[in-house]
């Protein structure tokens, strides 16, 4: 009997490892691995300021991994347990093309990941970094009690006036 129970948990330790690779071949390819690190390590201004937000769950507890690739994009902030993405438009984006680029790129994600997207234009999380923030909190909400997910404390984030 013992030695049937060490089978069977093994059988299932197989199967969970080949589930969490299947899982996990779409994101972070390693075809894309130096695109990722080259766009890390060369922000945009926009980028390195919207980080500084983000990173260390300053926003409601919620982790996020910068320049996450899943599929064949590279998302600029991903949230993964909300499946949000957070994303900064300069001014290639307001093109036609960038345009209908975003349009199918979004499309793709949301239909085959689920992804929730929320952009903004580079310029606002200077002007307004409060606004972003509290727009990050509404949207984050929404996708907690939507997806029936469990509220979670976390560092609540900074208010107007704190260093």
């Amino acid at each position: 009997m013992e030695e049937l129970e060490y089978i069977n948990i093994i059988k299932h330790t197989i199967k969970k490892k080949k589930k969490k690779q299947a899982n996990t071949q779409s994101n972070n390819r390693r075809e894309l691995l130096e695109q990722r690190r080259n766009l890390r390590s060369n922000a945009t201004p926009a980028e390195a300021a919207m980080w500084k937000l983000l990173k260390g769950k300053q926003i409601m507890g919620l982790q996020w991994r910068r320049q996450f690739s899943i599929g064949p994009y590279i998302l600029d902030f991903y949230c993964p347990k909300l499946h949000f993405c957070i994303e900064l438009d300069g001014e290639p984006h307001f093109t036609a093309e960038g345009m209908e680029k975003d349009k199918i790129r979004a499309q793709w994600l949301q239909e085959e990941h689920n992804i929730h997207i929320l952009r903004f234009e580079n310029h606002l999380v200077f002007d307004y970094p409060q606004s972003i923030i509290a727009e990050i909190e509404i949207t984050a909400k929404e996708l907690i009690y939507s997806n029936s997910l469990p509220l979670f404390e976390g560092t609540p984030s900074k208010t107007e006036g704190e260093p």
